[in-house]
């Protein structure tokens, strides 16, 4: 077993993982898993940078995770950082303040990249399940961006689109510097039709209509998993590998486009900083459903995060047979 730290820095949120992890078998024994919303993408869409406000959230988990990385006395650590940071103008700022603290250097990494990062952490676990017919389509919903990967054992075709829950809810759901509660038609209408032209050109790489297993990974589908359940808070066994129905996520989608934020805001399980970017990710999620027909979606806890951590233990791992 080795001991590995991954970090996952996001459009909105940033994830830490500590834990023991044995490539040979496929495991990942968690020592400490914890999430911060901080937003970084905020404005990225607009104004092409990162906000000095949106770096100093993000620094301050950080310096929360060095704590907790040392406590834990990782032998190695990977900061691996997606959509907002790749398309910021300012991203020098962003990778100096994190090497300050953390002592590495976040990678930039490309869209198809996180895509096989979050099939890895996804579906390496899922081997073996009769229950389960391949080829799995996994479904990452992130704040900026979404990718699509399909696959058996191995990565076969992914693609990433500029389509996430931050990026649609500032896109089509803001006016006059305020999300619109709850919106109108029309700018749902708008946003679904940019949903739609992102799958067309997720299509064009990725054979969509081929999945015979839907996998939705991300904070979105957890969410929307956690009201399907009427759960009373948010609990992350009760959402691991739980299996949503269509109708569920049409019904639900509906509701949460449909309510206030004070609505949105009541439901035990709804984190503060999902309020008011659930309803979008929601249609996402929606949206790929009706593309690909798939009757239910598999949600999984495990993500990109793992799939870093399975990544940093097998360099390791071949570093030691090396030597």
């Amino acid at each position: 077993m080795t001991r590995v730290a991954a970090v996952d820095c996001g459009t909105n949120s940033i994830r830490l993982l500590v834990a023991d992890a044995d490539p040979a078998t496929g495991t990942l024994t968690d020592l400490d898993r914890r999430m911060t919303i901080v937003r970084l993408g905020q404005g990225v869409d607009r104004t092409g940078r990162l906000a000095p406000e949106a770096l100093e959230r993000t620094f301050a988990a950080c310096r929360e995770y060095a704590s907790v990385i040392k406590e834990h006395g990782a032998e190695r650590v990977r900061f691996v950082a997606t959509s907002a940071s790749r398309d910021a103008e300012n991203r020098a700022d962003f990778v100096r303040g994190v090497l300050d603290i953390l002592g590495v250097e976040p990678e930039v990494i490309t869209g198809d990249q996180e895509a096989e990062f979050s099939f890895t952490g996804a579906t390496r676990e899922l081997t073996g399940r009769t229950d389960l017919h391949r080829p799995f389509l996994v479904v990452d919903i992130g704040g900026g961006s979404t990718e699509f990967v399909v696959g058996d054992d191995q990565v076969r075709a992914a693609r990433s689109v500029d389509v996430g829950c931050v990026r649609m809810t500032e896109r089509h759901l803001v006016a006059d510097g305020a999300v619109t509660d709850p919106p109108a038609e029309e700018q749902i209408a708008a946003m679904r039709a940019d949903i739609e032209a992102a799958l067309d050109l997720a299509g064009q790489t990725v054979p969509l209509a081929e999945a015979r297993t839907l996998v939705g990974l991300a904070g979105s589908v957890t969410t929307i998993s956690a009201i399907a359940q009427n759960l009373p808070a948010y609990d992350s066994t009760a959402i691991h590998h739980s299996r949503i129905t269509r109708a569920q996520v049409d019904e639900i989608t509906t509701r949460l486009l449909h309510s206030t934020h004070a609505e949105r805001a009541a439901i035990p399980s709804m984190h503060p900083g999902r309020v008011d970017v659930i309803g979008a990710g929601a249609l996402v999620l929606r949206t790929i459903m009706e593309r690909t027909g798939a009757a239910e979606v598999v949600v999984s806890e495990h993500d990109i995060l793992d799939g870093i951590a399975f990544s940093v233990a097998e360099e390791i791992e071949e570093g030691t047979a090396r030597d």
